[in-house]
């Protein structure tokens, strides 16, 4: 499995995973994935965020393989600059927002696409999210949204989680899927699409079948990719339901430099095969 670094594909989550809750990279895993990179190993990332929110951190460190965002909902060249593969949410999700949005008026929310962030309901939650992106959305109704939405994030405090998913499953919408991806994030993506779905399409598309892909991440929206992956790893910060899916359990959280260790395991298997 780990016989020839030139065919071994790294793909981590960002936040929780890779990124601590500074949002700043830490020097340790820069300078690992940078050798492994060196070294013949591919590199990539799988996010929920959109091109605008992930462009701020390719200036600390490289990918050299197409990166998943929005959750799955895309598979993105970055040196080309161009989708190779996307998915978006449905037409009947508008309508869903809007009905969400009205019984809820204490829930944040941003809608993706390609171009922008654009926000039909601002709450102090959703206004911290952009904050932590370092996006500047479009505030507009819903009805004022072009198509083409990849996903649809909804921001409220941890304590009225429960709460909104309760409402959720009461609705019984059909045609997409909601997934939570952190403690304060609830959102609407297309339906049987996943970060892992997107794996498997990148390793189609690039032609990567004979590449060993090791995934990381934190969090629920993670766990379809690191089934999907050959090797699954998650940082000891990791919820319940994704250590039980992973191969490794680090000991080591993402404000440990996780990411650095995920390399150094790599590595003592590379000498042992």
């Amino acid at each position: 499995m780990f016989e020839d670094i030139s065919k071994v594909l790294l793909i981590t989550d960002m936040d929780g995973t890779f990124l601590p809750s500074s949002k700043i990279p830490s020097p340790k895993s820069v300078a690992a994935i940078r050798r492994f990179q060196q070294q013949g190993g591919k590199f990539s990332i799988a996010t929920g965020r959109a091109i605008q929110a992930a462009n701020q951190y390719f200036d600390s460190f490289s990918v050299n393989c197409p990166i998943i965002m929005c959750n799955g909902g895309m598979v993105y060249d970055l040196n080309g600059k161009r989708q190779i593969y996307d998915v978006f949410v449905p037409d009947s999700t508008r309508d869903i927002v809007k009905q969400l949005l009205k019984d809820n008026p204490d829930v944040g929310c941003e809608v993706l696409t390609l171009d922008n962030v654009y926000v039909p309901q601002m709450t102090p939650m959703e206004a911290q999210h952009n904050v932590i992106c370092k996006v500047d959305p479009v505030i507009c109704a819903v009805d004022d949204i072009p198509d083409n939405w990849y996903k649809v994030l909804f921001a409220i405090e941890p304590e009225k989680m429960d709460r909104l998913m309760g409402y959720v499953e009461a609705k019984g919408w059909s045609g997409v899927d909601f997934v939570r991806s952190s403690k304060e994030y609830y959102e609407i993506l297309p339906l049987n699409i996943s970060k892992g779905t997107a794996l498997e399409k990148m390793r189609d598309i690039c032609g990567m079948e004979d590449y060993t892909f090791v995934a990381m991440g934190d969090y629920n929206n993670d766990i379809e990719m690191l089934r999907a992956a050959d090797f699954a790893i998650c940082p000891s910060n990791a919820v319940d339901d994704v250590k039980e899916v992973c191969d490794l359990v680090l000991d080591f959280s993402c404000e440990e430099d996780a990411v650095a260790h995920a390399v150094e395991y790599i590595y003592s298997r590379l000498n042992r095969e």
